[in-house]
C-alpha cells in the first residue's frame, strides 16, 4: 500500500517507480499529460481526479485505486465459512488462522468444497506448491 500522502505525490512516485514518464502514463491512461501534471504538481494541493480518472491511472500504472489514495482496501464484510471448513479446521488445529482465512475463500465453481478430504487435499497441494517459489 502507498504511503499516506497526496494523490499526486503517490501517482509520481508509482509512476517514476515504474520508470514512465508523464507523456507515457498519460497515453497509457487515456488523459492529457497537463491534466496529470496538474494532479502531480498542484498550484493549491487542492487537485483531485474523479474516480473514474482515478482508476484510469491506477490501471495504467498496474496498482490499486487505494495505492493512489494511500488508504488501506476495506474489505467485504466476512461471511460464515463453510461447516465442511470447520471440520477442517477441528481436524487440523495446527493450521495457522492466516491460512484458514485463505481458505475460507476458496470457491471452485461458485461451491466452497463441501468435505473435509477436499479441504485436505486442497490444503496439502497449496502447502506443496510453496517449493515452487523462489
Amino acid at each position: 500500500m502507498a504511503k499516506r500522502g497526496s494523490i499526486g505525490a503517490n501517482i509520481k512516485r508509482f509512476r517514476e517507480d515504474r520508470d514512465l514518464s508523464a507523456t507515457e502514463l498519460a497515453r497509457k491512461a487515456g488523459i492529457s499529460k497537463s491534466y496529470l501534471s496538474e494532479l502531480e504538481n498542484p498550484k493549491d494541493g487542492t487537485k483531485q481526479p474523479s474516480a473514474d480518472k482515478l482508476y484510469l491511472i491506477a490501471n495504467a500504472l498496474g496498482v490499486a485505486m487505494s495505492d493512489l489514495l494511500g488508504r488501506r482496501i476495506i474489505i467485504a464484510p466476512r461471511t460464515q465459512p463453510p461447516a465442511s471448513l470447520g471440520e477442517f479446521v477441528k481436524a487440523h488445529p495446527e493450521v495457522p488462522e492466516a491460512d484458514i482465512d485463505m481458505l475460507s475463500q476458496i470457491e471452485f465453481r461458485g461451491e466452497p468444497p463441501k468435505s473435509l478430504e477436499r479441504w485436505e487435499f486442497i490444503y496439502q497441494a497449496i502447502r506443496n506448491s510453496e517449493a515452487m517459489d523462489p
